[in-house]
């Protein structure tokens, strides 16, 4: 190569949202279902912070439609700033806390995966109702032990089931849930979890 010639690739400056678009305004609107209303009102703070200050995106609740609306402005840098923002408002509506649902922002590999009970197994009556509670199990127990074992977050809301964490992860607890709503002793997977648990300690 020739002196005086540059090997260096060209740096471009990284583009805004709003010029990434055209500098069209982008607008998502999600709607509250009547049981997160009132969650919804008093962790408004905590959900508008994070969403104005990091992802730079105007927010307003319309209390007419009874959805939380967000639009890009001139200030959003984040290309993906606007589906960040619904992903994080999504999985709070799904009954999921705010710090759980926080760490959709900052993480780029967490998902949140939903279910019907019975997508797994057909089940009516008090059949259901007693799949339903293998999953949570008393006090909440099993359902603890699943979250800890393969570090995720489950919101269980009537026959629908959310999962919140890591592919890998979401598939180990996934397949506990399944055997549970198939029928296995609660006993049995509450053991297995506690193994895998262990090995995912021994593993990191």
């Amino acid at each position: 190569m020739e002196e005086g010639s540059s090997s260096e690739q060209p740096v471009f400056p990284k583009l805004s949202a709003a010029q990434a678009s055209g500098n069209r305004i982008e607008y998502r609107r999600i709607r509250c279902p009547a049981h997160r209303y009132s969650p919804l009102r008093e962790h408004w703070e905590q959900i508008l912070t994070p969403l104005v200050e990091y992802l730079k995106l105007q927010v307003r609740f319309n209390t007419k439609t009874r959805s939380v609306e967000m639009k890009t402005s001139p200030h959003t840098i984040d290309v993906g700033a606007l589906q960040k923002g619904c992903d994080f408002v999504s999985a709070f509506m799904m009954g999921f806390e705010v710090q759980d649902s926080v760490a959709l922002l900052r993480l780029d590999d967490l998902y949140v995966e939903s279910f019907q009970v019975t997508d797994v197994k057909l089940l009516r009556g008090d059949h259901l109702s007693r799949a339903v509670g293998r999953v949570a199990g008393q006090d909440g127990k099993t359902r603890f032990a699943i979250e800890n074992a393969t570090r995720t977050r489950i919101c269980i809301a009537d026959q629908r089931i959310h999962m919140l964490g890591s592919y890998a992860n979401l598939r180990v607890a996934r397949n506990a849930i399944c055997d549970l709503i198939l029928g296995a002793p609660p006993g049995k997977v509450y053991n297995n979890m506690r193994n895998v648990a262990k090995r995912m300690n021994e593993r990191y």
